[in-house]
């Protein structure tokens, strides 16, 4: 017998399962070109995206039941589709599992800043949460994280200091130290994102106000905290 406890867990679940799947298929064509995938979910599951709400209410009653967002990564939206029904995801892994200890492309951060800023435009602040929380657990290179601060810089408003800050908190931290493994890499992206060298800036800045230099940070580490 069930333990009480758990039964509102489990009657809730019911609920919601069964209220989804009673509700009409959409179909989403994502991407363009050679990545345009057509992709379906229930309905009532895309209502809870604000944007996608918008699109759906317009639908005529004996019109197809069809969204286009041509604009948007399929990867990253197909993960979103997963949240929807298991409220997780899991990118998928274009290497072995030996090779992915360390992210040195920085696909597996890339993938997670898209759902992250995909999260943001669908208006999912709970989608946001979770694919941040997966970049802090991403070990990666110098070349990666360049990568990924490049993104971040590119995709997200000034006043999104959520994901902003941290990239600029590691960077001032560790530019000194890996700038022989970047440093021409580096000096390109704070030559053509000025947001990001002016963070940078700042916090080394702030620092030597406070403390009279920066504190030194040994070795290049490859894994750290990305919500200082």
């Amino acid at each position: 017998m069930a333990s009480p406890s758990i039964i509102p867990i489990i009657t809730r679940q019911l609920t919601i399962t069964s209220s989804f799947l009673t509700s009409p298929i959409v179909e989403i064509i994502v991407g363009q070109g050679d990545d345009e995938t057509v992709m379906t979910a229930h309905q009532s599951l895309l209502m809870e995206a604000p944007l996608l709400a918008e699109l759906i209410e317009k639908f005529e009653a004996s019109g197809p039941r069809r969204i286009t967002l041509s604009e948007e990564n399929v990867d990253a939206f197909s993960c979103f589709l997963q949240f929807q029904y298991t409220r997780d995801y899991t990118v998928v892994q274009t290497e072995t599992p030996g090779e992915t200890a360390e992210d040195k492309s920085g696909d597996e951060l890339l993938r997670h800043a898209r759902i992250y800023t995909l999260a943001e435009k669908l208006g999912m602040p709970m989608l946001q949460r979770i694919a941040h929380g997966k970049i802090h657990k991403v070990k990666s290179s110098p070349n990666a994280e360049l990568s990924y601060a490049r993104y971040v810089y590119t995709h997200t408003p000034t006043a999104d200091t959520t994901i902003r800050k941290p990239v600029a908190t590691y960077w001032a931290n560790q530019a000194h130290v890996l700038r022989q493994e970047v440093g021409d890499d580096f000096k390109k992206l704070c030559i053509e994102v000025p947001e990001f060298s002016f963070d940078v800036l700042n916090i080394i800045l702030d620092r030597k106000l406070k403390n009279g230099s920066v504190d030194e940070v040994k070795g290049s580490a490859r894994k750290r905290r990305r919500d200082i």
